[in-house]
């Protein structure tokens, strides 16, 4: 079993994955029409007695989540608009689709917000509202609030960023800083009908977390938030217009975003279509077919990149010494979503990072083989989706003069890998449950 069939099962196994995730498939999977009835995971909606049905969504999968509907029903749209990342729009008739800045938002998103909030404010209790949220949703929904800028809440997302917060802790804070997110998008469509189909990115696929919860009441509160940035130490390095709001909520000068039991959720249903384990479960599958002996080892992996890696790295090792938790030929598969703590001003994502500090854990080992890979086809502010290492990464790349060790302390995973040729590229998947890691001992 060489490192060459080992590399291109690995990639067969992420591939499979990624067709599991497929966004369009999710919701058309959960929606159909029989004259004037719409089902929507499980439940009847008789178009006959609604006076208007709109279409909104954010994310990076929303164009492709919206397109069973648009097929659906067709003219029956009064209209919609959607944003997403810039790359990832679809024609959809009758739909506006704006393409607008991630991991930081821009005035792109801003401008396409605006119009979803218009809309909503025309709609009435008579009408039907359908909204797709997919991960990106946070950065591709920015509606900064009152006495805030653009460039304020961009500042604050480049601060969670580069500090290591975890998906759930960016979210409370951009949350408390948004006309939109924490629930405040259904507040806005109230008292229209409102069906959200969620494409989560989150572990546990909470829908109050997924895209910020736009449409789902929040548990987190203004004084959490603040807790946030003094956890990382960002408290004083975030914009004072941000601070003086988030100062203001938890004294109670401000009011908090809408909690479980608000009249705001009367008549909404969040659904969630599709995530991580989907994706982990068919990986495992395809892996089992191709001759592996194949074990998941969670689709709740989060915690510091570097440490996850390592953790992957000493499972290889035990995999070759003894077996466990799995004889070879072995295919450990996980899911989930790690965080990156910046260190230096290099260019990568975490699952580059998490497989350049793979590269040197597995340093040496014959036979081994390790992917990771965002399923959105994306990994922080490049156009790889991740890579690819074995054994011999490491020698490969000193060989021409590239230090490992060296990249990964200034956070520079993609120059690293960039000319070995090692980058995983997916381009724009249409989707987005999180991310795939891959261990192949053969």
């Amino acid at each position: 079993m060489t490192i060459s069939k080992l590399r291109d099962d690995a990639l067969r196994v992420f591939r499979a994955g990624l067709r599991a995730a497929d966004a369009e498939e999710a919701v058309r999977r959960q929606v159909r029409r029989d004259g004037e009835i719409l089902t929507m995971a499980g439940a009847r909606y008789d178009l006959g007695r609604h006076e208007g049905i709109w279409l909104v969504g954010m994310g990076k999968a929303s164009a492709a989540m919206a397109r069973p509907l648009v097929d659906l029903l067709g003219g029956r749209i009064c209209g919609g608009v959607i944003n997403v990342k810039r790359g990832h729009g679809l024609p959809l008739a009758g739909v506006r689709v704006h393409e607008a800045g991630h991991p930081v938002p821009d005035q792109a998103g801003v401008h396409g917000t605006r119009e979803i909030l218009e809309l909503l404010a025309g709609t009435g209790h008579d009408d039907l509202v359908l909204c797709l949220v997919s991960g990106g949703a946070s950065a591709l929904s920015p509606s900064p609030a009152e006495g805030l800028t653009l460039e304020d809440k961009q500042e604050v997302t480049r601060r969670l960023l580069e500090c290591g917060a975890t998906i759930h802790e960016m979210n409370a804070v951009r949350k408390h800083l948004s006309g939109v997110k924490g629930g405040r998008l259904a507040r806005r469509a109230s008292p229209s009908m409102v069906v959200s189909l969620l494409l989560s990115d989150v572990i546990g696929d909470d829908p109050g977390t997924i895209g910020s919860g736009p449409t789902a009441p929040d548990r987190s509160t203004f004084a959490e938030c603040l807790g946030i940035l003094e956890r990382y130490g960002i408290r004083e390095r975030i914009p004072t217009p941000a601070l003086r709001l988030l100062e203001s909520g938890a004294g109670g000068a401000v009011q908090e975003t809408p909690k479980p039991g608000d009249p705001a959720f009367r008549r909404v249903r969040n659904v969630v279509v599709g995530g991580n384990a989907m994706a982990v479960e068919a990986a495992r599958a395809r892996a089992a077919e191709l001759g592996y002996n194949a074990l998941v080892l969670s689709s709740f992996v989060d915690g510091e990149t570097r440490e996850v890696a390592r953790v992957h790295g000493a499972i290889a090792h035990e995999i070759l010494a003894r077996g466990n938790p799995v004889p070879r030929p072995a295919c450990v598969i996980s899911g989930g979503e790690t965080t990156v703590t910046l260190k230096g001003p290099g260019l990568g994502g975490r699952n580059q990072e998490f497989a350049l500090a793979a590269a040197l854990s597995i340093q040496g080992l014959d036979g081994v083989v390790v992917l990771s890979g965002g399923t959105d086809g994306t990994d922080g502010p490049t156009d790889a989706a991740g890579a690819l290492v074995d054994g011999g990464t490491v020698d490969r790349a000193m060989s021409r003069g590239l230090d490992a060790r060296g990249y990964l302390d200034r956070s520079d995973s993609h120059n690293f890998f960039k000319p070995l040729g090692d980058l995983l590229e997916t381009g724009p998947t249409l989707t987005n449950v999180m991310d795939l890691r891959v261990v192949m001992v053969g």
